[in-house]
């Protein structure tokens, strides 16, 4: 059996996903100011981010503990990845915000991290069969 197909391989995904927005959310909420200071972003850019954070990790986390696990939420979760990783790269492309070298990093790693995130959803529903509703 390949690792894509494994019963948990989905679900082990949806648990990083929800890991990860927890992680940031709390991060750019708790520590806006100094995160600020060292991306050269705006703190309350910071702490609406994982104000968006907080709530969707909590869905993530919700619907990786379904059993079984919604097709349909797991495409909503892979949309929503997939709108971050654009509105990340406008931020960038856009004049809104200005961050430094190391701010820039990190808004192109996280969006490639999530990208990365949201193939691997999509592939662990493939294996299941499950495609867009």
């Amino acid at each position: 059996m390949s690792m894509f197909k494994s019963e948990n391989f989905l679900r082990n995904i949806l648990l990083l996903d929800a890991a990860s927005g927890i992680i940031g959310g709390l991060l750019f909420i708790l520590a806006a100011g100094p995160v600020a200071g060292l991306l050269a972003l705006p703190a309350e850019f910071l702490r609406g981010a994982g104000a968006v954070l907080l709530p969707f990790a909590a869905f993530v986390l919700w619907v990786a503990t379904r059993q079984p696990i919604p097709a349909r939420a797991v495409w909503i979760v892979v949309g929503l990845n997939a709108v971050w990783v654009i509105e990340s790269i406008a931020l960038l492309v856009g004049s809104w915000i200005a961050p430094n070298a190391v701010g820039t990093a990190l808004v192109l790693g996280q969006a490639a991290a999530i990208a990365v995130i949201a193939e691997l959803e999509i592939v662990g529903l493939r294996s299941r069969g499950a495609q867009p509703a």
